[in-house]
């Protein structure tokens, strides 16, 4: 079932950038099924900011993985400076 596998692949890269994205982004540990959901929400924000911006669209795995590192990472950020001002 390629559907499946699509979805099981998406949340090992999902787990992958959200628990990449807390080692870089200190004092936001969500467990689990957190970095799995930041991953997969930076996944998103990445696919869609960088080649908008015209930075980059790497190939493969890796270039997926950073990207949605990169853009977990940001929501991270955005996520702390609410917190701040809330």
């Amino acid at each position: 079932m390629p559907g499946l596998e699509s979805l099981i692949i998406l949340l090992i890269i999902g787990a992958i950038a959200g628990w990449l994205a807390g080692l870089v982004v200190k004092g936001y540990g969500f467990g689990l099924i957190g970095n799995i959901v930041v991953g997969i929400v930076g996944a998103f924000i990445g696919q869609w900011l960088f080649p908008s911006l015209g930075l980059w669209d790497l190939p493969g795995y890796p270039g997926i993985i950073l990207s949605a590192t990169l853009g977990a990472i940001i929501l991270l950020v955005v996520i702390g400076l609410i917190r701040r001002v809330a």
